[in-house]
């Protein structure tokens, strides 16, 4: 199993996550980061680390965000990698308590 990030990524793109990480799986993109299915070790470091809970388990994402499991592997083939923590997005807090971000997705 793997790892999958969330709709509540989109917009907010917190990348405390990734220098947990201690296989590099975390993909980004502009506004946006997933997780590369095939580098994941299902470790669960990343999950306390995301302000806004956008890491679940595969097994555990609910049913109104399963399309998310593929727009990780499909995202993770072209976007490059991010091994060291960023800056958030500008206006993150501003969209970290939004739901329904799909559309803002810029891929």
């Amino acid at each position: 199993m793997t790892h999958v990030v969330t709709e509540a990524c989109i917009r907010c793109k917190y990348t405390d996550c990734v220098d947990v990480c201690p296989v590099d799986c975390f993909r980004e993109g502009p506004n946006f980061l997933t997780i590369d299915p095939d580098e994941c070790i299902d470790c669960a470091v990343c999950i306390p680390e995301c302000p806004v809970n956008a890491i679940l388990p595969e097994e555990d994402v609910p049913g109104d965000q399963i399309h998310m499991i593929k727009i990780n592997a499909d995202l993770a083939k072209t976007w490059p990698s991010i091994t060291k923590r960023k800056p958030a997005l500008p206006d993150a807090d501003d969209w970290k308590d939004k739901t329904g971000k799909l559309p803002e997705l810029i891929r």
